[in-house]
């Protein structure tokens, strides 16, 4: 994939609403796990970190059993925050409503010397995706000065004819209509069509 195209850049749901607001009751072992979820680590490494056993924190996480404060105190030092935070309700996901369709064959152009891309979805921005289709113009792996590699993680699907699907640590793989591969895009590769006619691709790239 061409370096420079990273220069561009019904349903109903049905919700009961009560006339007087609940109050839930607090789950801490859901807020535990939730902050460590955030955190990104796992439960041994959140036992290193506050010095309660794996065990304990899992039933603590699981509503088996009630933290001590004690134990509360342990888990605000160890995780890094203050202890109020533990008693705040976890947030709940809301929908943003953003949405881009794109109509066939009205993408965006973008011609490189070995790709003709079309960039879908382009009145989105800040994606956390960058979709396009692309036409394989490349016929032969010289054509290209270099590897190309960029930053994220990238998935191809093959909607019409072949191609070949060179990577920087793998063999050389011919890849036919319906075929896909997901890589590491800072990983070198590139494509080359050796079907009759240039090939047709589906690309996302992922931040």
């Amino acid at each position: 994939m061409a370096e420079d195209i990273y220069d561009d850049y019904p349903s109903l749901t049905l919700a009961k609403q009560s006339q007087e607001p609940s109050i839930e009751p607090l789950k801490l072992g859901e807020r535990i796990k939730d902050i460590r979820g955030k955190l990104g680590i796992t439960l041994e490494e959140a036992s290193q970190r506050t010095g309660l056993a794996r065990s304990t924190l899992s039933k603590i996480e699981n509503e088996q059993i009630s933290p001590t404060f004690q134990a509360m105190q342990k888990l605000a030092h160890g995780l890094q925050i203050d202890m109020p935070q533990l008693f705040e309700p976890p947030r709940k996901k809301t929908a943003s409503g953003r949405r881009d369709i794109t109509k066939a064959e009205h993408g965006k152009p973008h011609p490189t010397q070995t790709y003709e891309h079309e960039l879908l979805a382009t009145q989105l921005s800040n994606k956390r995706m960058l979709p396009f289709k692309s036409r394989v113009r490349a016929r032969t792996f010289e054509e290209y000065s270099d590897w190309v590699r960029h930053d994220g993680e990238e998935f191809l699907l093959i909607l019409s004819g072949s191609v070949t699907f060179y990577s920087e640590f793998y063999e050389p793989v011919t890849l036919h209509d319906g075929d896909s591969v997901y890589y590491d895009a800072n990983m070198g590769h590139m494509l080359v069509s050796v079907s009759e006619e240039d090939a047709h691709i589906l690309w996302v790239t992922a931040k």
